[in-house]
């Protein structure tokens, strides 16, 4: 009865049929729970990947150009960034004073245009959260493209009841009664709406996708000839983990060895929590940069019905995320990255740090901001070579969860952390750009008065305030 409601109610949104049979597929799951966790035991480890410094130079001229031709960029900007305190697109968020994401990908893209003369498709795959407040930012933007051109929008489905298993009803604010069904929406989107289709019409035969908040992935000609030439459908970009990824998901193979496979932390049975953040276990990260050829796509979708069988991540929330007394709920979700899954033959290749520079936090934003990454010609954004391909490991406490507590603790500007291999803040401090921090350095005040840290530099040290 309950998969019959979430069906009426969906329907009754416009949702598209292709959507609603991906989340029948979710829901069904749920309902027998199936858990979709990936213990240890089921997997081995990934020890060796062809990497992007190895690759040979880049194709120039016209053979760059038609290349080029053939390809298409999407970015995932569906995120509000909710965990940070936002309610508007999270890629709207500045990374400089008066410079958003958007601003440097479309900086990227028009870049990119000029240097090689190529016509380079662009997409943006938006959330109902985020439609109207890209598409004003696009409207300012003319060359870039026609925002109907441009946009694709990703489905909603319904957050579940996590008592009854039922829709959730919350009429007070109805919009909390859907989420977005995670990136591995991007499929069902391109097969439902038509997307795929006018793409291959097009001559376009290979996709391009990542984040909007990782400005270090752009369109690389290298990699992109080495996925033409690979014949391969599929290939996902990692970098090698550090600290600072121990919780995202990482790459990994079956134990037969047969297909990669990606496991997130939410796929992750709590008894092997510890396994999944060795980092020396599981080397490699998924950047989301991942590579696609449409012709295999289009392929695999039409004997699934229009939807990949991706795994389905079951997230425990509240139907308010700002409102945690509020009923618990599951979203149902997926990840593009977990198609890799899909095709046996897929593959995998490591990049640089330099391709990976997203911001989940604010402890990522002020990192970002600091003198440890430079903002290139180009629009891209990368570490600065003192980090050594490594960026500075940030730990901020609950002082600073939401954007604008870190834009008062940023209010003299952010302090230079190019030198600086681990930062942690405990209480409420005030930076400037008068302060230097370098190799491993605390930060405490058990104050809840905000203390204002004096300029100078702060090497390898446990710093006391006030």
């Amino acid at each position: 009865m309950s998969a019959a409601a979430c069906r009426e109610k969906m329907i009754a949104a416009g949702v598209h049929d292709t959507a609603i049979r991906c989340f029948e597929r979710s829901y069904a799951l749920l309902a027998e729970s199936d858990s979709g966790l990936i213990p240890e035991i089921s997997i081995q480890p990934v020890t060796t990947l062809p990497t992007l410094t190895d690759l040979p130079a880049a194709p120039v001229s016209s053979a760059l150009t038609e290349l080029l031709g053939r390809c298409a960029i999407l970015k995932l900007n569906g995120g509000l960034g909710t965990g940070m305190g936002l309610a508007k697109a999270k890629s709207l968020l500045e990374v400089r004073p008066g410079v958003t994401f958007l601003d440097l990908i479309v900086r990227q893209i028009e870049h990119f245009r000029r240097a090689t003369g190529a016509d380079v498709r662009f997409l943006l795959m938006n959330s109902f959260s985020t439609s109207a407040d890209t598409r004003e930012f696009l409207a300012r933007h003319p060359d870039i493209g026609d925002p109907d051109s441009i946009e694709l929008l990703q489905n909603k489905i319904p957050k579940i009841d996590a008592r009854t298993l039922a829709p959730v009803d919350w009429p007070s604010e109805p919009d909390h009664e859907w989420c977005p069904p995670g990136h591995g929406d991007l499929y069902p989107v391109l097969s439902s709406t038509g997307a795929l289709d006018r793409l291959l019409a097009d001559g376009v035969e290979i996709l391009f996708v990542s984040n909007s908040d990782n400005l270090g992935a752009s369109l690389d000609a290298r990699l992109l000839a080495w996925f033409a030439a690979s014949g391969m459908p599929f290939a996902m970009e990692v970098t090698a983990r550090t600290e600072s990824d121990r919780k995202g998901g990482h790459l990994a193979r079956t134990s037969d060895g047969s297909h990669l496979i990606l496991r997130e932390s939410a796929q992750c049975p709590e008894a092997d929590l510890d396994v999944f953040q060795d980092i020396t276990r599981h080397r490699f990260f998924n950047t989301n940069n991942l590579w696609i050829r449409l012709d295999r796509l289009r392929d695999a979708l039409a004997e699934s019905g229009g939807f990949l069988p991706l795994p389905v991540i079951q997230n425990k929330k509240t139907v308010d995320p700002r409102d945690k007394n509020s009923p618990g709920v599951f979203q149902l979700e997926s990840a593009m990255g977990a198609a890799i899954e899909c095709f046996s033959d897929a593959g995998a290749i490591e990049v640089p740090r330099t391709r990976f520079a997203p911001v989940k936090t604010t402890a990522d934003l002020l990192t970002l901001r600091s003198d440890a990454y430079e903002i290139l010609a180009d629009g891209t954004v990368q570490l600065v070579p003192e980090c050594k391909g490594i960026p500075p490991h940030v730990d901020l406490d609950g002082s600073y969860k939401l954007v604008d507590q870190l834009e008062a603790a940023l209010a003299g500007g952010a302090p230079s952390l190019k030198h600086c291999r681990s930062l942690r803040v405990t209480g409420p401090v005030r930076f400037s750009s008068d302060v230097e921090l370098l190799g491993n350095v605390t930060i405490t005040n058990d104050s809840t008065t905000p203390v204002e840290i004096p300029a100078g530099r702060y090497a390898d040290q446990n710093l006391t305030l006030p």
